[in-house]
């Protein structure tokens, strides 16, 4: 039976693998909450289910779902889709989810983060999140994995890492007064270490504009193999967007990895400016225990939300001009994997993309 280890992933020698190494499945779950996804989550679900569909193409992919929506679900998504009962108060299995490492053995066994909805009632997107608090514990108990309980308020949007010791993530995250203000920069960095088995932290200022969870850095800037970044871009001096990358390219281009070498930036451009419209709004229940969405909000809308599958790369399209470039572009990144675009607005205005209602399990 799994069981909860008082030791430390750094002790055992376990170590969080890249996005890009083998996977033996992906987990998500399943929308409905009314106040997050507009008319009742249908358009949501359509969009999940499609990513699922496009994902199992790759490699094996479990959805959970609640009590109330396993059936929905279950007809919604294909067969070759494993839909389980899970509570949860929203449908982010990234920053909910279990982040899993692994040891020179292939074992697996996974990470629990503190989670409270990106800031608790000092700027948390809803409350409460108690279901949310134990979506980690369930997945890691279906999946058979022994589990870490770090001691850390983190989400799993809020780093990446390469495989070979080097995590990136933003000081506006991490370092926010509403996740850990009791610990200092070094004292998170060190908890990053111990936990992910990581050798060398480069963080980031900020992450993209008007990015509803204190700027995660898989919205930002991600690795596309050891020694390589792939880096949120606008080439307009006046999209606030312009100055936060230009900084991350600064900090980036003077960073070195775990290894010693110097990290090749690749840019990829933003699409154009997106704000949520009045009819987008108007689908929304109204609720007081979650953040409000106004017509005019602008979206933390990035190609760079893209999903790594065995084989494949999932990434969001927003029928914008720039649609085709980077799609181009990830496939140049990536030349042994499949670029498969899925139309993702409806994600996006739920406040994340692709990557964010996704979470790999390492091959084990």
């Amino acid at each position: 039976m799994p069981q909860t280890r008082t030791s430390t992933p750094l002790e055992d020698g376990y170590r969080m693998p890249a996005e890009f190494e083998p996977h033996r499945g992906c987990w998500m779950l399943w929308p409905e909450r009314g106040d997050t996804w507009r008319m009742g989550a249908k358009q949501a679900q359509a969009a999940f289910a499609e990513v699922a569909a496009v994902i199992a193409a790759f490699e094996p992919v479990t959805v959970g779902a609640s009590r109330g929506q396993w059936e929905n679900a279950r007809a919604m998504l294909p067969d070759a889709v494993r839909v389980v009962e899970i509570s949860s108060d929203d449908a982010w299995m990234r920053d909910v989810g279990p982040t899993f490492v692994i040891n020179e053995g292939q074992e697996t066994r996974g990470v629990d983060w503190h989670f409270n909805a990106w800031g608790g009632l000092e700027g948390g997107i809803y409350f409460p999140w108690s279901q949310d608090s134990m979506v980690a514990r369930k997945v890691l108990e279906i999946e058979g994995a022994d589990r870490y309980r770090a001691p850390l308020v983190m989400e799993g949007g809020s780093f990446h890492v390469d495989g070979q010791g080097t995590l990136i993530t933003t000081e506006e995250c991490l370092l926010n007064s509403n996740r850990n203000p009791q610990l200092t920069q070094q004292q998170i960095e060190a908890s990053l270490k111990t936990y992910l088995n990581m050798h060398k932290v480069v963080w980031l200022d900020k992450g993209v504009y008007m990015d509803e969870t204190d700027g995660h850095v898989d919205n930002l800037c991600c690795f596309v193999k050891p020694g390589e970044v792939l880096l949120t871009w606008t080439d307009d001096p006046d999209d606030p967007q312009y100055e936060i990358s230009r900084q991350a390219l600064e900090k980036l281009s003077a960073a070195t990895d775990a290894r010693g070498r110097s990290l090749v930036v690749h840019k990829i451009h933003q699409p154009d400016p997106m704000v949520v419209s009045a009819a987008e709004c108007e689908g929304l229940d109204a609720s007081e225990t979650a953040k409000p969405r106004k017509a005019g909000d602008r979206l933390a809308a990035s190609y760079v939300n893209f999903y790594i599958a065995n084989g494949g790369i999932v990434m969001p399209l927003l029928d914008d001009t720039h649609d085709r470039a980077a799609m181009d572009l990830l496939a140049r990144l990536f030349p042994d994997r499949r670029v498969v675009g899925v139309r993702s607005r409806e994600i996006l205005l739920g406040g994340g993309n692709i990557h964010c209602i996704t979470q790999q399990i390492p091959m084990g």
